[in-house]
């Protein structure tokens, strides 16, 4: 297996880089990890998230009218000269939860049944924020796939990487998309208009990593057995910045649970649409680089 650092115009490098530097470089110990929940004074990471990355489950809990909602679009909206407002979460690197390695991950207990003591591990108190977002992460990642998908929740880069050489196939050379970063100075809210004919990159199957709130680096990895198709797009905002973003389009809803919020959001129900998302510049895209 190797992984493919392609040309910088695909803007592929940045999280791919940090989180190689982070797992090489900057990998937390063990004996440390109550220093990685509360000695960076931020605790941002520890919020419970606004939606769902679970197709199957309930987001009845959640308000559509949140803005950082507004990352659900319809198909036919991905056109040049589309102008539709966009949600783009911004992390600081210094602060966000830091990788552990494969052999440091794996001593610590990593499910719902594990709540009390990780808990304490992690000293949170049992009703805090911090232990309602580790309790969410936990029961996401404890949660059955739906039909035709395969999924998983990284707690380091190599366990990552081990799920995408699996369902790929041994010897598989990977690629990684993501979305560029924001700017200091760019709001999280703006109307963005595409500047390009959206660029699809084809490939037979993905897979989508979104990170998830918990003292340390977590990433919820899914991938459907139905038609997806993913996209890089060149989005200018109102602010002038320039954005290289990643989308995809779930082609096929029919399993999605009817309490989505992408529903809720698009006016629409399951199996009767698409639902197209862009991803934050903290997720990452896996697929196979296919032979030019």
């Amino acid at each position: 297996m190797r992984l493919s650092f392609a040309s910088s115009s695909l803007l592929i490098l940045p999280v791919l880089l940090v989180l190689l530097i982070l797992n090489l470089c900057q990998i937390a110990e063990v004996n440390s990890a109550r220093k990685i929940a509360i000695g960076n004074g931020d605790e941002e990471h520890l919020l419970l998230p606004t939606h769902d990355h679970d197709h199957s489950s309930s987001s009845s809990n959640k308000n559509h009218m949140d803005p950082s909602l507004n990352v659900f679009f319809n198909p036919v909206d991905l056109r040049l000269g589309k102008t539709m407002p966009i949600y783009f979460s911004k992390r600081d690197p210094s602060v966000s939860p830091k990788l552990l390695s494969k052999q440091d991950a794996d001593s610590i207990p990593f499910s719902s049944s594990n709540l009390p003591y990780l808990l304490e591990f992690f000293s949170f108190p049992q009703d805090s924020p911090q232990a309602k977002a580790i309790e969410y992460t936990l029961t996401q990642c404890d949660l059955e796939p739906i039909k035709g998908e395969s999924r998983f929740c990284a707690t380091s880069l190599e366990s990552m990487v081990d799920f995408a050489t699996a369902l790929f196939g041994s010897g598989t050379q990977l690629k990684v998309l993501t979305t560029s970063p924001l700017s200091n100075t760019s709001p999280l809210l703006q109307n963005y208009t595409v500047l390009e004919t959206p660029n699809e990159i084809h490939a037979p199957r993905m897979i989508g990593c979104h990170t998830m709130p918990y003292p340390y680096a977590v990433f919820y990895c899914h991938s459907q057995e139905s038609e997806n198709k993913l996209y890089q797009v060149w989005l200018g905002g109102e602010n002038g910045e320039r954005i290289h973003a990643a989308a995809v389009c779930h082609m096929d809803t029919s399993q999605w649970d009817s309490s989505h919020v992408a529903f809720q959001v698009l006016g629409a129900e399951p199996g009767t649409s698409p639902v197209c998302h862009f991803f934050p510049s903290d997720n990452l895209v896996w697929v196979p680089s296919l032979p030019a």
